[in-house]
């Protein structure tokens, strides 16, 4: 599959799943803008990520940005290819790792450590 489409698939399970966010928290996600790459820049892989890498939240999470000097902007990124090697090409599955990835990312911004993630089943 194209990058065009995977991007389209994965833009619509984004959205699908923000709608089916809790109301105190959609705005939340609404408000970090969400990127589709198709495999890692060198650069985060020059940061330790391995490169079958999923997704990656950047930025400050939410609540700590008055606590930086320099505040970055939150940011998901979204790693399509590696998610749809991860899938075996199966589209269904495609969308819900996406979902997942999101919503791991997602709970990044919100200050979940990994412990809380997989409490949530978001490892």
């Amino acid at each position: 599959m194209n990058l065009a489409r995977l991007t389209e698939l994965a833009a619509a399970t984004v959205t699908a799943t923000q709608r089916q966010l809790p109301p105190a928290i959609r705005p939340l996600a609404l408000a970090v803008p969400v990127h589709y790459e198709a495999a890692p820049h060198p650069s985060v892989l020059a940061e330790g990520f391995e490169p079958d890498i999923l997704g990656l939240f950047s930025g400050n999470p939410h609540g700590t940005e008055l606590a930086h000097d320099s505040p970055a902007p939150p940011e998901i990124l979204l790693y399509l290819e590696n998610l749809w090697d991860l899938a075996e090409g199966d589209p269904a599955v495609f969308r819900e790792e996406t979902r997942l990835t999101y919503l791991h990312e997602l709970g990044h911004y919100l200050g979940w450590d990994e412990d809380e993630l997989a409490a949530r089943g978001l490892d």
